[in-house]
This record gives structure tokens, sequence and C-alpha cells, in this order.
């Protein structure tokens, strides 16, 4: 992606954070006739330590990009955290444009599927415990023949992390909008009030907020 480098994070707890917190991705790779194909998924980030980030997942057996995956593992796979408009008016003059903030985080991953029913049960497993805990005894509770038929109807994968970029556009650049930009968005919806606490962690010149306001 686009990523000029004032908006650039080498920051992998950042990255890992917000993998976390927005885990509903985009995989994107190439159908049999090269086009990009996609789909939404939920995606749950295993942290390896030394061994990098992999993505742990699963789409139903008709989606056929579970084929695709197979025939040409490398793949996209891109995060979106929250974002939001910015109005020129948090400029101190008129020359100005709108724009649009956010955060995210593209991954180039490198697929390998999970196939078998014990597999893809530690998998399941695994991801019951990301997402609902308390699930795990109502899976149990279904039966061997339920289960086995819930199995046989997806397939797993794992897509190990080759490269990662992570882009935070908050308009760090231009700092005479600091200060403004974070009153509007701490006011604002949820979404901008989210990118109003990072720019407090980033740390960005917002302490002079409320005076922006008044003025």
């Amino acid at each position: 992606m686009y990523t000029p480098p004032q908006f650039n994070s080498k920051d992998r707890a950042i990255a890992a954070e917000l993998m976390r917190a927005h885990p509903f991705a985009t995989l994107i790779s190439n159908d049999d006739d090269g086009l990009p194909y996609i789909t939404h998924l939920p995606l749950v980030l295993d942290d390896r330590g030394e061994d990098g980030f992999a993505l742990l997942g699963h789409c139903a057996k008709p989606n056929a990009h579970w084929r695709y995956l197979r025939a040409r593992p490398t793949a996209v796979v891109s995060f979106l955290g929250p974002h939001a408009y910015m109005s020129p008016s948090v400029y101190p003059d008129v020359a100005r444009v709108p724009t649009w903030n956010y955060l995210a985080v593209n991954c180039t991953v490198e697929a390998r599927l999970i196939e078998t029913p014990a597999e893809k049960d530690a998998l399941l497993k695994r991801l019951i415990g990301e997402h609902e805990p308390a699930y795990a005894q109502q899976w149990r509770d279904l039966g061997e023949e339920f289960q086995l038929k819930m199995l046989n109807g997806i397939v797993g994968f794992e897509l190990r992390v080759a490269a990662l970029q992570c882009k935070l556009k908050l308009n760090q650049h231009r700092k005479e909008a600091h200060a403004a930009m974070h009153a509007q968005y701490s006011v604002g919806s949820p979404d901008e009030q989210a990118l109003a606490a990072w720019m407090g962690r980033l740390g960005m010149d917002v302490a002079s907020a409320a005076q922006a306001t008044e003025s």
C-alpha cells in the first residue's frame, strides 16, 4: 500500500494491537483467471515471537478461496482500524482540502491449508478460546457426529506473515491542525474518538485542543 514516510509505523507492537482489535480482515489472492478474489473473514493473530506472526482462520468449503490458496499460497491480508473524515476547517487558513484519516495493517502471507478433522478441531478450539471461551463446553456437548459434519464443511488455514506494512495516517506532518482536529475527533463518532486517542498515544501536539476550540 502507498505509505509516505510520515505515516509508516515500524512498531511491531502497534501492528499486533491493531490486528487484534480489528480482526475482521480482508483476504485477497488471485483466482484461476488471474483476477483478485476477496473474502471478508475474522482472523486470529498468533504472535510467535522471533518466528514472526501467523494468522489463523477458516472459510466455508463451497468458497473457492481455499482452492486458490492451495494453487497460489502467496496472498495479502488487510486490516482496517478506526477511520474518519477530516474537515479542512481544522486548519487556521482556508487554502486547504479535506482528507480521510485511518489506521491500517497490510500483510503479505504464505498460506498452509488445515484440512484433517483433527487439525481443524484444534483450530476451532483455538478460535473459540479467542472469541468466546464459554462456547467450548457447548461445542463439546454437540457430539462427535455433529462436530464432524461441521468440520467437513470448512477448510482451515494458517497464514504465515512474510511481510507487513502498518500505516498510521493522522496528518502527522500538519502540526498546525493537530489541536483542532483532536478537539473535533474527541467529541465525534466512536471511530473519531479512537483516532483522537491514537493522536495522544503517538505524541502529537494536542495540548492546546481546548484553546483551539475556543478560538
